[in-house]
């Protein structure tokens, strides 16, 4: 099978839409089967700047949003005219966000579109469009349009399945996130001396975008009782993002400067060996405007690595651990209980690694690329079927 996969954003990039992009490329490709990506990373740099960049920076100056949406239709148009040059190559897309949904639907291509989240919520909780404006009502319809149209529609936990169906009545496949487990199998390599991290101070690790959903702020909030009990303990970030000032505000009125390390955005082969070097690793998401974490790749790395996990009990990641088996959970923006369970993990380490070693064979038998990608071939060949097959 030739599957072509379309997104209006950059690719590769920070994130784990490219990440998934990435892993399921190589779960088809080792299958047998031939996967391009078309990104708006194909566009030459002149004409996005000129049509996908320009136009909204001038549009945002009249008013708050107007850009992003502006933007997004630009990359959408652009990204469109590039499948219609290269559709006549591929059996089947699979898009990765609305705009590319509809991009794609230009071609005489069966389109599976595959939703990693709540589009709309998600550009009010970063800040990029008012909540109730007209830009987020004429988001919310193009969501419509693109879950409606598609010929199959995969959602990556069933609350976003739920979405779907509430917001456009149109039904989804559940086909939870994965990984590529080799990478994490492997013995670690040293990495400390790189970042310049004390080499046996105990290490907490944020793997997460700066963003408010991803509720970057709480394990440093918690940081601040867990030193008096561990004075060595650091904790490290690495992403980027409009927290970015928040964090390090708090970090100066904590006096934590050092204990945090702000690392921006890493290789992930240098990921792979973070995740292997930290004592804990935090994903600490919340509720955000609606917005709710699905399964997130960060944590399922942290778990395919052998590294105990905090995380939020919020959307995909309730789904994900199973609290005190294969990970700890906290309530949403509760620091305390985050609190808690870093201090627990920190002082009982033989408990810590026995959920660390449940999490990593959990990763192993059922978040494998592998067993994804067989998954998303079952749904292209329904999806290719369903369009040849005459209605009357």
């Amino acid at each position: 099978m030739k599957v072509l996969i379309t997104t209006i954003f950059d690719y590769p990039h920070e994130g784990g839409l490219s990440t998934h992009v990435t892993t399921l490329k190589k779960g088809l490709e080792t299958s047998g089967h031939t996967v391009d990506v078309l990104s708006i990373s194909n566009i030459s740099t002149w004409k996005k700047k000129l049509l996908a960049q320009g136009p909204g920076f001038l549009m945002n100056k009249l008013k708050k949003g107007k850009g992003q949406l502006t933007n997004d239709k630009q990359r959408m148009k652009l990204l469109a005219e590039l499948i219609k040059d290269h559709e006549h190559h591929y059996d089947i897309i699979n898009s990765q966000d609305i705009f590319a949904t509809l991009a794609s639907l230009e071609t005489n291509l069966p389109v599976v579109a595959t939703i990693h989240g709540y589009y709309a919520y998600e550009a009010i909780s970063r800040g990029a469009i008012e909540t109730d404006s007209s830009e987020a009502k004429e988001i919310k319809d193009l969501e419509r349009k693109a879950y409606t149209k598609a010929v199959a529609n995969i959602t990556v936990d069933q609350r976003i399945k739920d979405y779907v169906y509430e917001t456009a009545q149109a039904e989804a496949t559940v086909v939870r996130n994965f990984i590529d487990p080799e990478p994490f199998l492997k013995p670690g390599k040293e990495i400390r001396s790189k970042f310049g991290f004390p080499e046996n101070a105990p290490m907490l690790f944020v793997p997460r975008r700066l963003t408010e959903k991803n509720g970057v702020i709480y394990p440093l909030i918690a940081l601040k009782q867990i030193a008096e009990k561990h004075p060595d303990v650091i904790l490290v970030y690495a992403g980027t993002g409009e927290q970015l000032p928040a964090i390090k505000k708090k970090t100066s009125e904590f006096n934590l400067e050092d204990h945090v390390y702000m690392l921006g955005s890493v290789a992930h082969s240098e990921m792979v060996e973070l995740y292997k070097t930290s004592q804990i690793a935090l994903i600490p998401s919340v509720h955000s405007h609606g917005v709710e974490e699905a399964t997130s790749i960060s944590a399922l790395e942290a778990m395919g690595s052998g590294t105990p996990v905090i995380a939020g009990a919020v959307g995909g990641l309730k789904e994900l651990i199973d609290h005190r088996t294969n990970g700890l959970l906290f309530a949403d923006r509760d620091e305390k209980e985050l609190t808690h369970h870093i201090l627990y993990l920190l002082d009982n380490p033989l408990q810590a690694q026995d959920m660390a070693n449940k999490a990593q064979q959990k990763i192993q038998q059922i978040h494998s690329h592998s067993a994804a990608s067989e998954k998303f071939l079952d749904i292209y060949a329904k999806a290719i079927q369903k369009e040849s097959t005459p209605s009357f």
